[in-house]
Formats: structure tokens, C-alpha cells, sequence
């Protein structure tokens, strides 16, 4: 851990300049209490650095919480050893790639799934609770529950050091969800213009409690993060019946944990009740299950919160980028792809590129700096990747 100052701590050995220089603009906000905490997958990001964990008092900044609302990881344990499983994985990947839309703009054609109806009942009744319609957001909003997305969304089988096989997955609130980010960082933006209120950047434009556009935000993120939990679960569901169909017997699941990594609520931390955004960030509070993936081809963990408070009960989310995806297309080659990837099943494609692990910081480094904030329970290797384009 490194104090930089009384308004920022990092947990960052491998830190760029450009990322400290965005961090110590984002806590000379007024309202950050008590200090704004770097996890040790920090990277640039939009409006907010990505890895790090914002405690802002009666007031929300829109742009750092981001634009995919509730992005998280899921994992299921499954009662599978590495020999249960068939010897041809890719049955299974292609099994999967035709169950769960994937890509930005890949949607299911239609509902099906009587889960997938139970969980879009849900989201409506909770969508009209707050007094809002997601349709005039994204009218197909309904189709997009169960649909993973591209980036480094993914979708894993992997094998954990007993050689337990595990499910794991990372997706977030699509697009339902990040058109209702990008509204309210207008909004905000639009307010702190209207209020003649200087910033030092213009994605730090923040929504004040009290007022209609915050209640507004809070009630339509709280929707989001919720489409986001229930998005994963949705897609958890459907790669155990692709699982159970390919092993033969039906997954047993021992375990289960779903976790958001960006994402806000309300916590209390050194005295004082706080907006808290994890923007790249998971809760580790004392005993709490985490899951923290690597890269495309590097480890997974599985992980407990050890309550760190200095680290307002955070840890990191996953690597963190150490190349943008321009520059990592332009530094590596699909050849250093597929020795990155030797040994398992994924589709080949150039369109993974940005997505090669070494594009990313070493997930061992960053796991050495979180050591003081959770504890590893289980390290996962992956066999079978899937990801859109």
C-alpha cells in the first residue's frame, strides 16, 4: 500500500503516470470521503479511473460508477472432476455459442425459457416500482436478458487446483444499461453547467441528493445493477444445461457467487455513511466470496474479502488493461494469440486480439498486491473460452 496523499491510497505496484495523474484529479473532488482508494489492477479510464473505489458523501459522479451499469462476474462449482468430462471440448463451446447471444449486438430472437420470462416479470415490476419504462431506453431491452456482449466479456469451463470444474462468466447490463449511464452522465453534465460549477473534468460531473435527477439516477442504476445480476444468472443457467447435456449427467451445482464490479451503494466507512463506487472493483468485506478473472488464457480467482478498511473493504476485479485494444492490435500478432491460448478450446479468430493476455498487467502481480485485501481460495485455469466479436 502507498499513501500518495490524504486523499488517495493505492495498492498498485505497477501504476502509469497517466492513471495516477486521473486518480489525483478525481479525489481533489470535494465530497470524496474519506480517501479515494487505488486497487492494484488500476488503469485509465473514462470519466474515472478504472480500479478504484470513490466514497463520495450526498453526491454520486455518474461517469465513474460508468457506462456498464451492475458488469460483474458469476461462477458455479459444479460436483464434475476434470475426468468426467468428454475429451472433445469444442461440442460443448459450440453448444454454448449457439445458446447465449453473443457480441454487442447479438440478442436473443425471441423468449423461450420459462426462467428467462420468471426473471424479465421481475425486472418489469421492479422497472414500474421505480417509475420508469427501460423501453425508452432500449426497446428490445427484454431480448437482451441471457445475451453476453464483446470486450472482454467471456464465458468459461475451467478447472480449479483439485481439477474441479467450475462455470465462470463476466457480462454487465448491456445496452439497456449503458444507455441509461450515458443519459445521466448528461444530465449531470447539463446540471453542473447550469449551476456554474467548475470541474476539473467534464465526465466528473456529479449528481447532488436531494434533487429529482439524483433520485432519478439512483432508482434507474439500482434497476440496472439488478438486470445486470439477474443477466448473469439468466446466462449461468443456460451453460450448465449446455454443461449437463455435454457431460450427460445434470450439474450439481456445490457452489454459486455472483458479484458486480462497477457498480454503487450506500456504505458506511470511517464514521460517515457514504455513496461508495467500485468502478473496477469488488466488495471484500470480512468473509464476503469474490471472484477476480484474470485474461483471456491466464488464471481466474477465487477469492474472501478480508475487510481491509484503508481499501474501504475493496479488492481488485481482474488484470487490468496495460495496453489499449488500439495499441495492443498493433503490438501483437495472432500467432502470439494462439500460444497464449495452447491448450484451449476458443474460437480462433483475429477479432480476440485486443484480448490477448498480454495486453493486460500480469494477473499475478496484481493478485501479490491484493494480498493484504483477500484471500485466495481457489486458483481456476480455463479449457474452454467463448467471447464475441
Amino acid at each position: 500500500m502507498e499513501k500518495i496523499n490524504d486523499r488517495l491510497v493505492n495498492w498498485a505496484s505497477l501504476l502509469e503516470d497517466n492513471t495516477r495523474q486521473q486518480a489525483e484529479v478525481t479525489a481533489t473532488m470535494p465530497f470524496i470521503h474519506p480517501h479515494l482508494a487505488l486497487m492494484p489492477d488500476a488503469h485509465l479510464g473514462l470519466g474515472a479511473t478504472v480500479g478504484s473505489v470513490i466514497p463520495t458523501l450526498r453526491a454520486i459522479i455518474p461517469a465513474a460508477v460508468g457506462v456498464d451499469i451492475g458488469c460483474g462476474m458469476i461462477a458455479v462449482r459444479t460436483q464434475f472432476s476434470a475426468g468426467d468430462l468428454p475429451e472433445d471440448r469444442s461440442v460443448v463451446r459450440h453448444s454454448i455459442e449457439r445458446s447465449i447471444p453473443l457480441s454487442a449486438g447479438g440478442y436473443n430472437r425471441r423468449i423461450t425459457r420459462e426462467h428467462t420470462q420468471t426473471r424479465l416479470d421481475e425486472l418489469s415490476a421492479m422497472a414500474q416500482d421505480a417509475g420508469f419504462d427501460p423501453a425508452s431506453y432500449a426497446k428490445k431491452w427484454d431480448v437482451q436478458l441471457g445475451s453476453l456482449g464483446s470486450g472482454n466479456h467471456f464465458i468459461e469451463v475451467s478447472l480449479d487446483e483439485q481439477d474441479r470444474v467450475w462455470l465462470f462468466l463476466h457480462s454487465g447490463s448491456r445496452g439497456v444499461g449503458n444507455r441509461i449511464a450515458q443519459h445521466h452522465i448528461k444530465v449531470a453534465r447539463q446540471l453542473c453547467e447550469q449551476w456554474w460549477i467548475p470541474l476539473p473534468h467534464k465526465d466528473l460531473a456529479y449528481l447532488v441528493e436531494g434533487t429529482a435527477e439524483f433520485d432519478a439516477y439512483l432508482r434507474e442504476l439500482r434497476w440496472a445493477q439488478h438486470f445486470a445480476l439477474l443477466n448473469r444468472e439468466e446466462m449461468m443457467d443456460r451453460v450448465v444445461h449446455d454443461v449437463s447435456h455435454w457431460v450427460g449427467v445434470d450439474v450439481m451445482e456445490q457452489e454459486r457467487i455472483n458479484c458486480h464490479h462497477n457498480y454503487t451503494e450506500k456504505e458506511r466507512h470511517f464514521g460517515k455513511d457514504v455513496w461508495l463506487s467500485r468502478k473496477g472493483a469488488i466488495n471484500a468485506e470480512s468473509g464476503r466470496p469474490g471472484l477476480i478473472p484474470g485474461s483471456m488464457g491466464t488464471a481466474s480467482y477465487v477469492v474472501v474479502g478480508k475487510g481491509n478498511p484503508v481499501a474501504l473493504n475493496s479488492s481488485p476485479h481482474g488484470a487490468g488493461r496495460a495496453y489499449s485494444r488500439s495499441a495492443a492490435r498493433k503490438a501483437f500478432t495472432s500467432d502470439q494469440l494462439r500460444a497464449a491460448m495452447e491448450g484451449i478450446e476458443y474460437r480462433d479468430t483475429d477479432a480476440f486480439l485486443d484480448e490477448i493476455p498480454q495486453a493486460y498487467k500480469d494477473i499475478d502481480v496484481v493478485m501479490a498486491d491484493a494480498a493484504d485485501l483477500v484471500e485466495v481460495r481457489h486458483t481456476l485455469r480455463q479449457i474452454v473460452n467463448v467471447k464475441g466479436d
